[in-house]
C-alpha cells in the first residue's frame, strides 16, 4: 500500500480514483458499485468514475511490479487491461541441468543458466520439471541463480508437476530407463488433488530463493496410458481433472500466474482443454520438421481460438533430427530404424542445399504455426547454443 500510494502522490491521483478508473481498464466491466456513509460523499463517487488517471501512473504501477495486467491503448484511444504475455519467443529448458543423456559439471550448469539471463530480450523464463533428473534440474536452477545474484523477480520459473523425488533403490532411475546420468534420487508420478499440491511445495523448496509462476500437470498422457482398463481408465482422467483443480485455485489465490498442459500425446491435450481453462499448452515432439499431424495441426488451430498460447518443444525430436541416435528419447540405429535416418540425410542434404542449419529450420517450422508463439530449447553447451 506504501508503493501504491507513492505511485498516487507522484502523478497527482487520489488512490480512490485510481481505484475506481482501474476497474473500468477492463472492458467487460460497465459499473462498479459505491457506497458511503455521508451525503456529502455521494457526489464524490460520481466525481471518481469520472476522474482522468495519467498513462504514465499504469506505467509506473506496472513496472514496480504492484499490478499485474499490462496496460495498453485500444484503437477508440482508451486504455486497456489485458493480460500479461509471459511468455518470451524462447524459453529456456533446464532437462541439461537434470543431467538428461550426459552429466554437467556445476560450473557448466552455472554457465548455461547465465547465458540465458543475459540473453534474455525481456524476463528470462526457465522450463523445468520435478521429472527432470529427480528434482536435480529445479535444484541446479536455483543454486545458479542465486550464485548469479538473480533477484526473484527478475525471473520467471515454469514448473511441470505430477512427479516427486523418491529414494534411488535400482541401479538406475525406474523413469525413462537411459535418459538421466548418474542421478542420486528416483521419481514417483503422483497426479491428484493432492499429489500435485505435494510437487509444487517440493518444487519450490528445490528451487531455494526461487518459486515457480508458471505451471502444469507433466505428462498426464503416461498417467493415462498406464490405466488397466476402462475403469482404471476414467478414475485416471477424474485424478487429472482434480490435479487441474488445484491447480487453477493456485491461480486464483494469486500464487501463480499461469496453468497450462505439457504432453507428448496431443489428444490428452485436446480432453484438457474441453475441461479446463488453460492458459497455455506446451507440446512435445509433436510439431516438428518430421512429425506434424494433420489432427496436431486442427488442434493448434482450436487452441488458439481458445485464446491458449503454444510453447513447441522437442523441436528436434529430442535430438534426432540433429545427428543423435535418440529419437523422442529413445534410442534408435539405422539397422532398426532404416527409414527414419534415410529421412533425416534426405532432410539434411536439402537444408545443406539451401545454406540453413538443420537446427534452425527445425526452430523456424515452429513459428510457420501461428498458435505457437514460443519454443523451449535446451542445451549442453552455452558456448555453441
Amino acid at each position: 500500500r506504501d508503493e501504491f500510494h507513492a505511485v498516487c502522490t507522484k502523478h497527482g491521483a487520489r488512490p480512490a480514483e485510481v481505484c475506481v478508473q482501474f476497474s473500468f481498464l477492463f472492458d467487460a466491466i460497465v459499473s462498479i458499485a459505491l457506497s458511503s456513509s455521508k451525503p456529502s460523499r455521494v457526489k464524490g463517487n460520481i466525481e471518481l468514475a469520472n476522474a482522468k488517471v495519467p498513462d504514465a501512473l499504469w506505467t509506473d504501477l506496472k513496472a514496480k511490479g504492484l499490478i499485474k495486467v499490462d496496460i495498453e491503448r485500444a484503437a477508440d484511444g482508451q486504455m486497456v487491461a489485458k493480460l500479461s504475455k509471459a511468455l518470451p519467443k524462447i524459453v529456456f529448458g533446464t532437462s541439461s541441468l537434470g543431467n538428461l543423456f550426459v552429466e554437467l559439471d556445476a560450473a557448466t550448469k552455472q554457465e548455461l543458466v547465465s547465458e540465458a539471463v543475459n540473453g534474455a530480450s525481456g524476463t528470462p523464463v526457465f522450463d523445468s520439471a520435478g521429472k527432470y533428473g529427480a528434482g536435480l534440474a529445479l535444484e541446479s536452477l536455483g543454486e545458479a541463480l542465486k550464485a548469479l545474484k538473480v533477484s526473484p523477480a527478475d525471473v520467471l520459473i515454469s514448473n511441470k508437476l505430477g512427479w516427486k523425488r523418491a529414494p534411488l533403490t535400482t541401479p538406475e532411475p525406474t523413469f525413462e530407463p537411459g535418459a538421466w546420468v548418474n542421478l542420486k534420487h528416483d521419481a514417483v508420478q503422483d497426479i491428484s488433488y493432492d499429489g500435485i499440491l505435494e510437487c509444487y511445495e517440493e518444487g519450490n523448496a528445490l528451487l531455494g530463493d526461487y518459486s515457480s509462476q508458471i505451471v502444469s500437470v507433466h505428462d498426464p498422457d503416461e498417467y493415462l496410458e498406464a490405466a488397466k482398463d476402462e475403469a482404471d481408465l476414467k478414475k485416471r482422467k477424474q485424478d487429472v481433472l482434480d490435479a487441474y483443480r488445484a491447480l487453477i485455485e493456485l491461480r486464483d489465490a494469486g500464487k501463480v500466474q499461469s496453468v497450462g498442459v505439457g504432453a507428448k500425446d496431443v489428444t490428452v491435450i485436446d480432453f484438457i482443454s474441453d475441461h479446463v481453462k488453460l492458459d497455455w499448452a506446451m507440446f512435445a515432439c509433436s510439431i516438428t520438421p518430421y512429425t506434424h499431424q494433420p489432427s496436431t495441426v486442427l488442434l493448434l488451430a482450436k487452441l488458439k481460438a481458445q485464446g491458449v498460447d503454444v510453447i513447441n518443444s522437442a523441436v528436434f525430436n529430442a535430438g534426432f533430427l540433429l545427428g543423435s541416435d535418440n529419437f523422442d528419447y529413445k534410442k534408435v540405429a539405422r539397422d532398426t530404424h532404416p527409414e527414419l535416418f534415410q529421412w533425416r540425410d534426405e532432410f539434411h542434404a536439402v537444408c545443406a542445399k539451401h545454406g540453413a542449419r538443420p537446427a534452425e529450420v527445425c526452430v523456424q517450422f515452429s513459428f510457420l504455426f501461428d498458435a505457437i508463439v514460443s519454443i523451449a530449447l535446451s542445451s549442453t553447451s552455452y558456448r555453441s547454443r
